[in-house]
C-alpha cells in the first residue's frame, strides 16, 4: 500500500521504493498506533515529536541519492525509521545518527538491534554541531526544521556530498539540498519543494549561514 502511495506521489527511485517497502513503519510507533502505521501522515511518538510521513521520508531520501558505500549522518534520530531506511540504502557504508532525547535513542536503539542493523552508529547530543570527529560525510540528513542551516553541517560535507534539510519557521518550511561540487567551488542550492517538521533545537541554527 505504501509503495503504490509513494509512486502516485512521484517517487521513481526503485532503490528507495525497495527500503520503504522492506522497512516496517509499525515497529517504530508506539503499539496503540501502529494500526495506522501506513497512513500517509506524520504520526506522534512521544517527547513532543512526530514520526514522518512516508511520502516525506521517502522523498528526503530520493533528494540525498544514498549509494551503498555511503557514510550518512542523520541529525533527529526520532524513532529510527529513516536510520532504518538509509541504513538500508547504505549497507556496506555506515550511518552516524545523533538525537537530543535520551528516550527516543534508547528506543531507536532497540529497533535497530530488533532488526539486525550493524552499520549504525549513534550519538545523545546537539546534532547541529555535526559529528566532527567522523566527517566527511557523502550524505547529510536532518529531521527538524531550521530557520538557518547549520554552519558545522556545511563544512562536514564531503565532495561531491549532498545535505537535505528543511529550512524556515513553524508557518513556513522549504526542503532544502544543498549539494558541494566534487571539484570545489560554492555549494549548489536546490529546493524540493513545502514541508512542516518540528523544530530544530539548537543554538547552532541560530547562526549565520557562511557556507563553503
Amino acid at each position: 500500500m505504501v509503495i503504490r502511495q509513494l509512486a502516485s506521489r512521484g517517487i521513481r527511485n526503485s532503490r528507495v521504493l525497495a527500503a520503504m517497502r522492506w522497512a516496517p513503519r509499525e515497529w517504530f510507533l508506539p503499539p496503540p498506533l501502529a494500526g495506522n502505521a501506513y497512513n500517509d501522515a506524520p504520526l506522534p511518538i512521544g517527547s513532543g515529536q512526530t514520526i514522518s510521513q512516508p511520502y516525506v521520508v521517502a522523498l528526503m531520501t530520493e533528494c540525498l541519492a544514498p549509494r551503498r558505500t555511503h557514510r550518512i549522518l542523520e541529525i533527529g534520530t526520532g524513532s529510527g525509521y529513516q536510520t532504518a531506511v538509509l541504513a538500508y540504502l547504505a549497507s556496506s557504508g555506515k550511518i552516524f545518527t545523533i538525537e537530543r532525547l535520551p528516550d527516543l535513542l534508547v528506543e531507536a536503539e532497540e529497533r535497530f538491534r530488533r532488526l539486525g542493523l550493524t552499520n549504525v552508529e549513534t550519538r545523545l547530543g546537539d546534532g547541529a554541531a555535526g559529528w566532527p570527529e567522523a566527517a566527511p560525510f557523502d550524505g547529510i540528513i536532518v529531521a527538524a526544521a531550521a530557520p538557518r542551516i547549520p554552519e558545522p553541517l556545511t563544512h562536514q560535507l564531503a565532495p561531491g556530498g549532498r545535505l537535505v534539510i528543511p529550512v524556515g519557521d513553524l508557518a513556513t518550511q522549504e526542503l532544502v539540498i544543498l549539494e558541494r561540487p566534487i571539484l570545489g567551488g560554492e555549494l549548489r542550492r536546490m529546493n524540493a519543494g513545502g514541508v512542516r517538521f518540528v523544530p530544530l533545537i539548537s543554538r547552532l541554527a541560530f547562526t549565520e549561514e557562511r557556507p563553503r
